[in-house]
């Protein structure tokens, strides 16, 4: 075989192989098994379709079936706006007037009931000082005259007739008194009409101290502000 002989057949080959490959890309079409496949437009949702506003409505989306269990608390919280039953525990035990409604019981009466001891008991005066227990009679006037009264275990000189005031006497001349005698005289009086004062307060009673004196009323204050002290002017 000669060079022109095969220069020809060659030439014939690759004309038949490329005729061979046109017809077979037009005869099979190429496909693409990942392809996106589309689905269906439903009409209300996705993008706007075409149409007059109005005609298509959209449909109300399902309500979850999961339901939002709320625990009891007593503080008011995001939750507690939700469920005011449940933020409220059960009491123990109930009462009945509670179980019929939110109407509220009436108070009970306050009774104001005094300690037999508090009751005032006349009793003569102690001593045989005449000026004194004029004084004592005279002045707050007392309700029992000729008579100191018992009260809480304790003897006050006098009872103020028409309210409930009891009255410790002093008829000290006070102003005679040289510094040392006054000084010892209020260290020895001020602790026992605290006493006193005490004793009368806890069962309901007021307390007054009555002195013949300015100077002995200043000298109490001095050493206790707090005392109701009086000046009589009682003379012994």
């Amino acid at each position: 075989m000669n060079f022109r002989t095969c220069s020809a057949l060659r030439q014939a080959v690759a004309v038949a192989v490329v005729v061979a490959g046109c017809a077979t890309s037009q005869e099979v079409p190429e496909t693409y098994a990942w392809a996106p496949v589309r689905p269906p437009v439903v009409p209300g949702t996705g993008l706007p379709t075409r149409g007059q506003p109005g005609q298509v409505r959209s449909q109300p989306l399902p309500r979850s079936p999961h339901k939002r269990v709320l625990p009891p608390t007593r503080e008011p919280g995001l939750w507690a706006g939700d469920a005011p039953r449940a933020s409220q525990e059960p009491e123990a035990n109930p009462t009945r007037e509670k179980s019929r409604g939110n109407s509220r019981a009436p108070p009970a009466p306050v009774t104001t009931e005094r300690s037999p001891e508090c009751e005032p008991i006349p009793v003569p005066h102690a001593g045989e000082d005449a000026p004194h227990n004029a004084c004592a009679d005279r002045f707050p006037p007392n309700r029992y005259p000729g008579n100191d009264v018992l009260v809480g275990g304790k003897r006050f000189d006098a009872l103020q007739a028409g309210t409930r005031v009891l009255w410790e006497i002093k008829t000290h001349q006070f102003d005679t008194y040289n510094a040392f005698i006054r000084r010892q005289t209020i260290l020895g009086q001020v602790p026992l009409l605290q006493e006193e004062r005490d004793i009368a307060t806890a069962c309901g009673y007021g307390f007054v101290v009555g002195v013949s004196t300015q100077e002995h009323k200043d000298a109490l204050l001095e050493r206790d502000f707090t005392l109701n002290i009086v000046v009589t002017g009682c003379k012994r």
